[in-house]
């Protein structure tokens, strides 16, 4: 299943500390999406087994502030999220020096005498 930019963005940030926790504004502010975009893309993460998300445990009355749901990779997801982020940045390095993409040309036939 191919993963849009925004969602390999999302993940990236993940890996920078893959035992960490990141909640929701935090992860806007790291990827520079907005939150009707961030919010689906997690939602996707989390159906899939990508990551886990869970409530923290405050009352919000005594933080005065809404609680966060933070998120983090599952156990099983971060060495399939480093194989996705490297064969998407494989994909899009330019092909080496000489190499060229496409049809090939077809080769100048020569005749003796330098004739064609």
């Amino acid at each position: 299943m191919p993963y849009s930019l925004s969602t390999l963005r999302v993940l990236r940030v993940f890996l920078d500390d893959p035992s960490t926790q990141v909640y929701g504004l935090e992860l806007i502010d790291r990827t520079g999406l907005k939150a009707g975009a961030l919010y689906p893309i997690l939602n996707r993460l989390e159906s899939d087994g990508w990551i886990r998300g869970e409530w923290e445990a405050v009352d919000e009355t005594v933080m005065g502030r809404r609680r966060r749901r933070y998120y983090r990779l599952t156990n099983s997801s971060e060495s399939r999220a480093r194989q996705l982020l490297s064969d998407t940045a494989d994909l899009l390095r330019p092909p080496p020096r000489g190499l060229r993409l496409g049809r090939p040309e077809p080769a100048a036939m020569h005749l003796a005498g330098g004739e064609c």
